[in-house]
């Protein structure tokens, strides 16, 4: 886990020459890439979630295409088409931007539901299927979409089947006055994120990928990690509990945290520290109790401060 911790820390010094306060946000995208999942940013405009995606791009090597979703953009935009060639007299394939290994889908939520689920089995298989031709897309392969939550307007809300396929999702928001000082000064005589290199490669990902899966997960965690799940599917307040593949995240995002913490073993307070990011935007909240200002990062804390947390031994460490 020495290699992974390492990778993590690498990448983490080179975002923040660019990115002032978010190192909790920052290793979360890390979490998610390191169990071979996709990020949501959400939050208001200008609080730096492009330029978040833009230098975890910056920081590996690997491909990088942008999709700046509008209302207009057609699926074949995202996933590519096939053309007639006159000269060959046949139709070839060019391949859209999602064949690159980091995609950012800036402002998601303006593409039309047609054109959000071109994205759907690129996200959840990495593969992509055109006139029915299944492509492989190269590994490591992230999502990175960004979104609005404050301006509806011209927007299309993501439906629920598509958030769960984000394993993440988070906000940065605002910096505090000192950050912000920071951060106009990193400005005053360019932008630092045009000098920003790569510090890890795409095997280096993967190879993170690989050793994450080997991380410890006692049955002792497994089990609270179950109740955490199962206690949003019976919560009054909620209408739609968190799904198996909400399970699922929490468990390899609890190794990503362990392994990136340089352990591994995976700790209660791993999943403590991902439970959030990982469930709140899997569960939908009663009609009612929204109308109580009831919200599902409110009802997550409180599952998460009445589910008793086991205690590991030192032994359970060691193994």
């Amino acid at each position: 886990m020495a290699e992974v911790a390492t990778t993590a820390k690498k990448i983490i010094g080179n975002v923040e020459t660019v990115i002032v306060g978010k190192r909790t946000q920052i290793v979360l995208s890390l979490v998610s890439w390191f169990c071979e999942g996709h990020v949501l940013l959400e939050d208001v405009p200008g609080v730096a979630k492009t330029m978040l995606a833009r230098a975890l791009a910056a920081s590996v090597g690997c491909s990088f295409k942008r999709i700046q979703c509008t209302p207009d953009l057609l699926p074949t935009d995202v996933t590519g088409a096939s053309i007639f060639n006159p000269k060959t007299t046949d139709f070839e394939f060019r391949a859209g931007p999602v064949f690159a290994q980091i995609v950012l889908a800036d402002e998601i939520n303006r593409a039309t539901p047609r054109t959000q689920a071109a994205l759907l089995e690129a996200m959840g298989e990495s593969r992509v299927s055109v006139d029915g031709t299944t492509h492989e897309l190269e590994r490591p392969f992230l999502v990175i979409g960004t979104q609005n939550p404050v301006d509806h307007e011209g927007t299309f809300p993501l439906p629920e089947a598509q958030l769960d396929r984000f394993m993440v999702r988070f906000s940065l928001g605002y910096p505090s006055l000192e950050q912000e000082l920071k951060m106009l000064e990193m400005l005053e005589r360019g932008h630092p994120l045009d000098k920003l290199q790569a510090v890890v490669s795409a095997a280096d990902i993967i190879a993170c990928q690989q050793a994450v899966r080997e991380v410890h997960v006692d049955d002792k965690v497994r089990r609270y990690l179950m109740h955490l799940v199962h206690e949003t599917r019976s919560h009054d307040e909620l209408s739609l509990g968190a799904s198996p593949r909400a399970s699922l995240a929490l468990f390899r995002t609890g190794q990503a945290m362990a392994a990136i913490l340089g352990r591994n073993f995976v700790l209660p307070d791993d999943i403590k520290r991902v439970a959030p990011s990982v469930l709140t935007h899997r569960l939908i909240v009663r009609p009612e109790s929204r109308l109580r200002k009831v919200t599902a990062a409110a009802v997550v804390d409180e599952i998460l401060s009445e589910v008793p947390v086991p205690t590991m031994t030192a032994e359970v460490r060691a193994s």
